[in-house]
């Protein structure tokens, strides 16, 4: 006999191939089972023993879940939806914010210009086309203060 049909007589190193085979083996779907038979060698084998206490060597890699994938999808979405509607939200607060102090520094002009406007012991000037200063009239300051609080009105300027 050589050494390729010479049966190995040692049961050890029957374990050690039967073990190293079943590690290498990645995508063995299968248990592994191991046993001591009646001669008392180590058997390794995929089909549990019907007479033998055996013991569950490698097992099977549990069931993937096969929804992984769409419910990790389904939160990264929910996750960059929340995150723009911060990023929205803080946006539409910067701007309301902006929009007030504009709206607050534009009525307080406002209420300033149609104050000196009624002051009638303060001459108050405009400058024409040509640049040139201009003393303005009762009639134009009354007009003026009018339109001021016209403007006032319009954009609900809280009274000073």
């Amino acid at each position: 006999m050589n050494a390729l049909t010479r049966p190995l007589r040692s049961a050890p190193a029957l374990a050690a191939i039967a073990l190293a085979i079943a590690v290498a083996s990645p995508h063995a779907e299968a248990a592994l089972y191991k046993w001591v038979d009646a001669n008392g060698r180590v058997v390794y084998s995929d089909q549990p023993p019907l007479n033998a206490k055996s013991e569950l060597v490698g097992a099977a890699a549990p069931a993937a879940n096969p929804d992984a994938v769409k419910e990790l999808a389904n939160k990264e979405a929910e996750l960059k939806k929340r995150q723009a509607d911060r990023a929205d939200t803080a946006t539409k607060s910067e701007k309301s914010r902006a929009d007030a102090q504009k709206l607050a520094a534009m009525c307080s002009q406002a209420r300033v210009q149609a104050a000196g406007l009624r002051r009638t012991d303060v001459p108050m000037y405009r400058l024409n086309d040509k640049g040139d200063r201009m003393m303005m009239d009762d009639a134009t300051r009354k007009a003026e203060a009018q339109r001021l609080d016209a403007l006032m009105k319009e954009h609900k300027c809280p009274a000073a």
